[in-house]
């Protein structure tokens, strides 16, 4: 396996208990000591943490920018936080965990296919007026825009999934550099919850490079481990014919699990719901 590694670098405050991950600078006068921390794991190894560990990062502007920007996109459309939350009006008061929170609101009440219309929506909300066209111009389906965009998957994704690499995958009988190895999720394991993965991730981002941007992505998550991997250039398969609408929730660890169901609830689909995927299977076909 070919692995190409990128990663975005930044400077943050390290936290105290975390001195072990800094590394000593002399400022310019030569008379003192700064600390500088590489963004991301804060984990002493450097690697996320072992399954059924949640995994520590040391979060800095750039992926509290991220946090703040879709917590507050996504806002519009959760149920109302419980009235012993605080409120989140500042750019850096949001973290992950009120991500995730935020994340679940917009389940709350909402269909499959509903909660993947909402992240739809937020996506198209972020960008100026014609980009997925502009997007379809400039990256048209080639191994070349497959390749490109997995390698920039790596730096701007991570603070959504955390580590990730660029790996050598087949599309289509033909290896190129265009799939992205997640090594441990940290939606998924924030959240605990396949349905959000599925729904509020894997499914809509998925359809969103697939049918808004042209560019076809298959998203395979690994609910074993928690790892992903995506293939940029492979079209994904019917939900239907996905393994993961056959998979059971993580009964220990999902708040909104039901253990005596074989599938996840949110999994499921409804017959109105199965109404409107074969209208859209009619279309695109």
């Amino acid at each position: 396996m070919v692995v190409v590694r990128l990663q975005l670098v930044q400077i943050c405050r390290p936290p105290p208990h975390e001195k072990g991950l800094s590394m000593s600078l002399r400022n310019g006068s030569g008379g003192g000591r700064g600390k500088i921390v590489r963004c991301g794991i804060a984990e002493p190894s450097g690697e996320p943490a072992p399954l059924g560990q949640k995994t520590r990062y040391n979060d800095g502007i750039f992926e509290k920018a991220f946090m703040t920007l879709f917590a507050r996109k996504m806002e519009k459309f959760a149920a109302p936080a419980p009235a012993k939350s605080k409120n989140k009006n500042g750019w850096w008061e949001y973290d992950y965990e009120s991500f995730v929170d935020v994340s679940k609101r917009v389940m709350q009440g909402r269909s499959r296919l509903q909660q993947q219309q909402v992240v739809r929506e937020v996506l198209l909300s972020m960008l100026p007026p014609g980009a997925p066209a502009q997007f379809r111009r400039l990256f048209p389906p080639t191994k070349w825009a497959a390749e490109f965009n997995a390698a920039l998957t790596v730096p701007f994704f991570h603070w959504l999934v955390g580590p990730s690499e660029v790996v050598e995958v087949e599309v289509n009988g033909l290896k190129q550099k265009s799939g992205v190895h997640i090594k441990k999720c940290r939606y998924l394991e924030n959240s605990g919850c396949v349905g959000m993965c599925v729904n509020m991730c894997k499914i809509p981002t998925q359809d969103f490079f697939t049918k808004e941007f042209g560019l076809p992505l298959t998203m395979i998550p690994n609910f074993e481990d928690m790892s992903c991997d995506m293939v940029y250039g492979q079209v994904p398969p019917p939900f239907e014919e996905d393994p993961v609408s056959k998979q059971h929730c993580y009964g220990e660890i999902c708040s909104m699990a039901n253990p005596s169901s074989s599938v996840c609830p949110k999994l499921q689909v409804q017959e109105e719901e199965y109404s409107s995927i074969l209208a859209r299977e009619s279309i695109l076909s």
